[in-house]
């Protein structure tokens, strides 16, 4: 893959929303605005390009998902054939069905609640568990194993998230995927030609979606968000 960053700047200067600017009301018990927010995990789909398209290949059809884009076939036809294009258009739909009382994550998922249904809430469960899978691999690799390969670190990071809540078919596949990881070297170069500042701006980067996840986190293990 060619990098992913602009000549002289970094993978973040590719005018895609980041998770740095998705807004938090901190006087609503930090609510996390709807819109921006999957903005951002769609946008976070281009890194796992980066980290290897074909290998995080189910990571990312995991992601797109429960987001749900609706996605049009290369062919130009309107039959979606394939899993992610067929499944129910989760957290989007139920904005759409309901914005005034989906403006934020938390309402969005309260408001679904009331109604007896929970598809979108238990999509938003499923990106939030995902998310955190990505934040805890990367923050491993980048400050707490500074010289340790992306594959140990995904994997490590699987083992703490997502692996409880896979099925015995799901597992090996996710675990290929954590072998197939670019070299670290590799990786970084990709994101920019200024490591330092790459660095700086994933720590950024990195901080502002691990806050995200705590909150949704926190939030989902409360009764209001049970099913």
């Amino acid at each position: 893959m060619a990098n992913a960053y602009p000549p002289g700047g970094t993978y973040w200067d590719n005018g895609k929303r980041s998770f740095t600017s998705v807004p938090m009301n901190l006087s609503k018990d930090s609510a996390i605005s709807t819109t921006e927010f999957l903005e951002a995990s769609e946008a976070l789909t281009g890194l796992l390009d980066v980290l290897g398209s074909t290998a995080f290949m189910p990571v990312k059809k995991d992601i797109i998902g429960n987001i749900k884009v609706q996605r049009i076939p290369e062919d130009g036809s309107n039959a979606c054939v394939d899993e992610p294009c067929v499944m129910l258009q989760k957290i989007r739909d139920r904005q759409l069905e309901a914005p005034v009382e989906s403006e934020t994550l938390q309402d969005l998922v309260r408001s679904e609640l009331k109604t007896k249904k929970h598809t979108a809430s238990e999509g938003l469960l499923w990106l939030t568990r995902g998310l955190d899978f990505i934040a805890r691999a990367l923050r491993r690799n980048l400050t707490l194993q500074p010289n340790e390969e992306l594959s140990v670190s995904f994997r490590d990071s699987y083992g703490q998230t997502l692996k409880q809540y896979h099925s015995f078919i799901i597992k090996p596949i996710f675990s290929a995927a954590m072998s197939a990881c670019p070299y670290r070297k590799d990786f970084y170069a990709k994101l920019g030609e200024d490591e330092a500042k790459v660095k700086k701006e994933l720590d950024e980067w990195l901080a502002a979606l691990e806050e995200r996840v705590t909150v949704l986190n926190t939030f989902m293990a409360k009764p209001e968000a049970k099913w």
